[in-house]
């Protein structure tokens, strides 16, 4: 199990360390994330914890011979959260249940809120005298009842937020909201039993409610997208076979399981079927489609001795290959890993986000406390309603609104445009970007190849002309599922031409014999006109030894790509060409499209080096990709852009998903980003403007608690109909 989720590193000493991926449900600030790091760090042989506030993800380092993963778990759970492998049913079961538990909170916390809102009208509505003393007591002593769900389970996660900062001895979000619902029942509670008393006559019951309501509300929605991001993590990893044929010892193959296998096995791969392990290949040749790691579709050659990676697709013939690597040592893992890494590392705006919520957090609590210190002195009656007041007043409903509501309206309208943003996030950081970063194939050139030129060389037979060497060509490239078969076959605007035995050989090409019992043959050069092996065509039509025709090749850019490049240029943005591609092939494109930093033949390793020191030169950089190789660059990246037919696991990492794959959607998105954060700028200053004016008036006894609640609703509804322009 601990294979799925870990990998380990040997030293000369004999000491074994490991590094974990887990999941961590319960978070809901960057306090949490200290808060769980904290906790971890101080277990025995915990050796190194990272935790990202965001993904909601933990890198753990350990030494195997202190400590296991079950005590993290329990250390975790004194804490108030828990932690699940990064991959497995594990992981699907507490994001379930994290789902689930969510989801009742919030519909409690609303459906509540909604009644507690009927009784609380008329006492906004009626004027003085209209209703009588006991019927408002009625009315209380039902909010009070309609409150007790809302304070006892749908408030609950805050209490178990601030008790775990308690124990920590940190200041998190969940302290002063905790503070501020407690505050507001107890002396709603003591106005609704005993009016007039210490607490006098005013209840906050409406405000309570809806505030827990709009809190919940916008962390569902967090929860939401988070999870999603890692089921299609998950749905990456499941992409590899759970089984293989591996040789007995009497040469038979025996289907077993992956974690059966072991280095020097020798596997049989049937035809159509994913590569499980990297490995060797053993005899003969052998094309295979390493799209899913590489995002490149054209096949790849490969000759015995040749090294095959877990995750390829045989496409060629039935191939048999020795085990080299298995599991998490494998280089689809290794990628999946390096993108881990980077999605758990902590940004330098995190931290310093880190070191402010404290003091701004005690900030608040300090000015309740000074409040209702100096109105015991001057009117004891009225303390509490003022450190009421003020906490309601400051309670962070419109500011903790004003970046979430304009997000998620953005995310909205993107959506409709065919941009799917899963890191809210995202947007933030794509209103700052400096430096656009771009794979090439499926990215900005098509995955599919284009026939640029077929040139007949020969007249032979029935191929006398142009149109009837193309309607042989089709009538063997229409047999074939290949790339370049496809490209050939459109090509032709005559029926094909009929021919017998039609048949394809693996790595070779398509050949058909004509009613002149002819051999006609198609594909590489060397094979179908040997009497002519010196030609550099990568597809050739010949006949009995000679060429007939020749087919040249290009990737075709996807449309709109080049006015894409100049629109982001015309924004002041840099530009780069990232890819594993050929130098001569992708400084090509690069020049049809202006781009003029280009990286060619790139590992993911060389991508990630690549986006690092655009960042280490103070770029805020963008990812364009679509491949599994892509994941950990987009990982690394500030903002990352995924393809919508790009591979499961680089969509997984993305901030936002292209689902139409048009680059031209990269300069929308951006566009889309730069408004929603002027929006969030008014939102804010509207949200500082009110508790600036307000503040001050709390703590000087001139706005009763009543009139602060309704003027946090009022703050809290400008700030969301505001943010609704953003969607258009």
């Amino acid at each position: 199990m601990q294979g799925r989720f870990t990998r380990w590193f040997e030293f000369a000493n004999g000491r074994r360390e490991a590094e974990s991926s887990l999941l961590i449900a319960g978070m809901h600030c960057a306090a949490c994330a200290g808060i769980v790091e904290a906790t971890l760090r101080g277990l025995p042989g915990v050796l190194q914890a990272e935790v990202s506030a965001s993904a909601h993800r933990c890198r753990v380092r350990w030494d195997s011979a202190q400590t296991q993963p079950s005590a993290w778990q329990h250390a975790l759970r004194r804490v108030g959260y828990d932690a699940a492998a990064d991959s497995g049913l594990g992981a699907r079961a507490m994001r379930e249940a994290e789902r689930r538990g969510a989801l009742w909170r919030l519909f409690v916390a609303s459906f509540c809120a909604m009644q507690v809102m009927m009784l609380a009208w008329p006492s906004y509505t009626a004027e003085p005298g209209e209703i009588s003393a006991d019927l408002l007591q009625l009315l209380n002593w039902g909010s009070w009842l309609l409150s007790l769900p809302v304070l006892l389970f749908a408030s609950a996660s805050f209490f178990r937020g601030a008790h775990a900062a308690w124990r920590a001895r940190r200041m998190g979000m969940d302290v002063p909201v905790a503070l501020g619902i407690l505050v507001a029942f107890v002396a709603s509670t003591g106005a609704t039993f005993a009016p007039g008393g210490l607490f006098g006559h005013e209840v906050y019951f409406d405000s309570l409610t809806m505030f827990v309501s709009f809190l919940l509300a916008a962390r569902y929605l967090e929860m939401h997208l988070r999870h999603g991001a890692q089921q299609a993590l998950e749905r990456a990893t499941a992409d590899l076979p759970q089984s293989a044929w591996r040789e007995g010892s009497n040469g038979q193959p025996e289907e077993v399981g992956i974690a059966q296998l072991q280095a020097g096995d020798t596997l049989q791969v049937p035809l159509g079927q994913l590569v499980p392990a990297d490995g060797e290949l053993l005899e003969g040749s052998a094309h295979v489609d390493e799209a899913l790691l590489t995002g490149e579709s054209t096949p790849v050659p490969k000759q015995a001795g040749d090294e095959l990676v877990a995750g390829s697709l045989n496409l060629g013939q039935p191939l048999r290959m020795r085990v080299l690597r298995m599991g998490a040592q494998t280089r689809y893992e290794s990628i999946l890993a390096l993108m881990r890494a980077a999605a758990t590392q902590r940004p330098a705006s995190a931290a310093v986000a880190d070191r402010l919520a404290g003091p701004f957090l005690w900030a608040v609590l300090g000015l309740a406390a000074a409040g209702a210190a100096a109105w015991s002195v001057v009117d004891p009656t009225r303390a509490i309603g003022v450190a009421v007041a003020v906490l309601v007043v400051t309670c962070p409903c419109a500011l903790s609104l004003a970046t979430p509501a304009t997000l998620v309206a953005t995310a909205a309208g993107l959506a409709r445009r065919g941009v799917l943003v899963q890191h809210l996030d995202g947007l933030e950081r794509a209103a700052r970007l400096s430096h656009v970063a771009f794979d090439k194939t499926g990215t900005l050139a098509d995955e599919r190849p284009r026939c640029t030129s077929a040139v007949l060389l020969k007249a032979l037979g029935c191929a006398a002309d142009e149109r009837s060497a193309l309607a042989l060509a089709a009538g063997l490239a229409g047999r074939s599922a290949h790339p370049l078969s496809r490209a050939i076959a459109c090509l032709n605007e005559r029926a094909p031409f009929a021919l017998a035995q039609v048949q394809e050989l693996p790595g070779l090409g398509m050949q058909g014999i004509d009613a002149q019992g002819r051999t006609w043959r198609l594909g590489a050069f060397h094979w179908a006109a040997v009497a002519e092996a010196s030609m550099t065509s990568r597809v050739v039509l010949g006949a009995q030894g000679q060429a007939i025709m020749a087919f040249e090749f290009e990737e075709g850019l996807r449309p709109g790509a080049a006015q894409a490049m100049q629109d982001l240029r015309s924004a002041g943005l840099g530009l780069s060409l990232i890819t594993g591609d050929q130098a001569q092939r992708a400084n090509a494109a690069a020049a049809v499209l202006g781009i003029e930093m280009v990286h060619a033949c790139a590992t993911p390793q060389d991508k990630l080096r690549a986006i690092q020191a655009l960042q280490a030169a103070g770029h805020v950089v963008a990812m364009v990709g679509d491949g599994v190789n892509d994941a950990p660059v987009l990982a690394q990246a500030d903002v990352s852009f995924a393809m919508g037919h790009g591979a499961v696991a680089a969509r997984a990492q993305a901030d936002m998903v292209l689902l139409r794959g048009k680059p031209a959607d990269v300069v929308a998105a951006l566009a889309a980003a730069k408004k929603a954060m002027r929006i969030v700028r008014q939102n804010l200053g509207w949200a500082a403007f009110y508790n600036a004016a307000c503040i001050p008036l709390a703590l000087g006894g001139f706005l009763p608690p009543w009139a602060a609640g309704l003027g946090m609703a009022a703050s809290s509804l400008a700030v969301v109909l505001n943010a609704l322009r953003a969607g258009h």
